[in-house]
């Protein structure tokens, strides 16, 4: 059975192999973890969907596979494992090839645990392409996998010289990290490539997989979607005094902090029961109104800034929005988050004020509609009935898809957001 990458979001496209948890051989039960997958939104353990005997690997650690890519075979006992004399095609496709996700090698002994492995030289037909290094070097007749082929190129490393642990003494990608442990100085490719000197003294920091998938969201949200944005100043000297009047009570009885967000929360989802442009999606010159109300709300987390989701948030209490923030940030900040955390958001909130901005223009959460951040609160003077009072003011700052709505109905959405929350009094129910 062809195991395949579940798709897990309908913004997530594709998924990086962090981590292997079984290897080639290894019996496995239904909904046991097979591999570490790291997405955009957030990182998992893919379970396996029968239970039967890992035959191989095909995608490798670190390599980008798309949803529904094929990551590794699996018999069951239903279905036989199949063998070498069972198909007699000898091709190896390129793994540089657009949608390639690993190599799957056939009528030859089997890979290593992490697809790895390299094929002796007598049974490989190898041509002068095949045997030259990217810098023109000679290679030796052996093929390897890319990732242990790569790592050697980056690290100037003749792969002659390393000592294979794998099937058939063939050389893992954890071969050619011990030989890099054991001689750090030594490079025996002829000729020797020497590093950059950086004349700045700059220093290089190696992308991770996750901030490299949040970096590709942004440019996807930055080129495919038209923004404008709009920003209103809201009086929020009520909801301060609200907030305060009821918080030792509120930690006492929960047990957590109540915080603004929740108050916010509650007056965007009633804002966008009434203006549904906001809480839509753009599709192929169709635009989709969601039908629940699921607000993301932006988390900084170790690896990256995450998205977890409140689902039907409209239905919640303050006291109940209070809840699940407190709960998925905790489990965001973990890395406890599941895929059911991070699934069908229609809108996203920020509240970039507790980081000290009072003015901002966020980028939206793609595919998304629309995307709001919550500025600092500021003590300012402002006039009111032609006199001027000290008030508690906080900017809303708010990025939409001009393909779905004009200044319109984002000026409703924004006056509601406003009225709703300068309408908090001390007799707004909390729970």
């Amino acid at each position: 059975m062809k195991i395949e990458l579940p798709q897990v979001g309908e913004s997530v496209t594709e998924g990086i192999i962090g981590k292997w948890l079984v290897d080639v051989g290894d019996d496995v039960n239904k909904f046991d973890p097979l591999v570490e997958v790291i997405t955009d939104k957030v990182n998992m353990e893919m379970p396996s969907p029968v239970a039967g005997t890992v035959i191989a690997i095909i995608a490798t650690e670190g390599v980008t596979v798309p949803m529904g890519g094929v990551i590794a075979e699996i018999s069951t006992s239903d279905e036989p494992e199949s063998t070498p004399e069972e198909d007699d095609s000898n091709q190896i496709p390129d793994p540089n090839l657009p949608g390639t996700t690993g190599i799957l090698l056939k009528n030859t002994a089997p890979v290593g645990p992490t697809g790895s492995g390299n094929i002796p030289a007598e049974t490989e037909n190898t041509s002068e392409e095949l045997n030259q290094n990217s810098n023109g070097t000679p290679k030796n007749s052996r093929r390897y996998s890319p990732a242990v082929q790569r790592l050697a190129d980056t690290n100037n490393i003749d792969l002659s010289y390393v000592v294979g642990t794998g099937i058939n003494g063939r050389i893992t990608r954890k071969d050619v990290e011990n030989y890099l442990k054991s001689k750090p100085t030594t490079s025996a490719k002829s000729p020797s490539i020497e590093p950059k000197e950086n004349s700045h003294n700059d220093q290089i920091i190696e992308v991770s997989p996750i901030r490299k998938m949040i970096a590709d969201n942004m440019v996807k949200s930055a080129t495919l979607i038209p923004h404008a944005w709009s920003q209103v100043e809201i009086d929020v000297s009520n909801m301060v005094h609200a907030r305060g009047t009821v918080l030792t009570e509120f930690k006492e009885n929960e047990g957590i902090n109540l915080t603004y967000l929740p108050f916010v929360l509650k007056a965007v989802s009633q804002a966008l029961k009434g203006n549904p442009l906001l809480n839509s999606s753009w599709q192929e010159n169709q635009i989709i109104l969601k039908k629940q109300i699921n607000i993301g709300i932006a988390v900084a987390a170790k690896e990256g800034l995450v998205v977890p989701v409140i689902h039907d948030a409209d239905l919640l209490s303050i006291a109940g929005l209070a809840r699940k923030v407190h709960e998925l940030s905790e489990k965001a900040r973990t890395g406890k988050l599941s895929l059911n955390d991070v699934q069908g958001g229609s809108f996203t909130v920020n509240n970039t004020g507790v980081l000290g901005s009072n003015s901002s223009q966020p980028l939206i959460n793609y595919p998304q509609a629309a995307i709001v951040t919550t500025e600092a609160i500021i003590k300012k003077p402002v006039v009111i009935n032609d006199a001027i009072a000290i008030r508690s003011m906080m900017n809303m700052c708010l990025s939409f898809d001009h393909r779905i709505m004009d200044g319109r109905e984002v000026g409703e959405f924004n006056m509601a957001v406003k009225n709703n929350i300068e309408s908090i009094t001390l007799a707004t129910p909390i729970y």
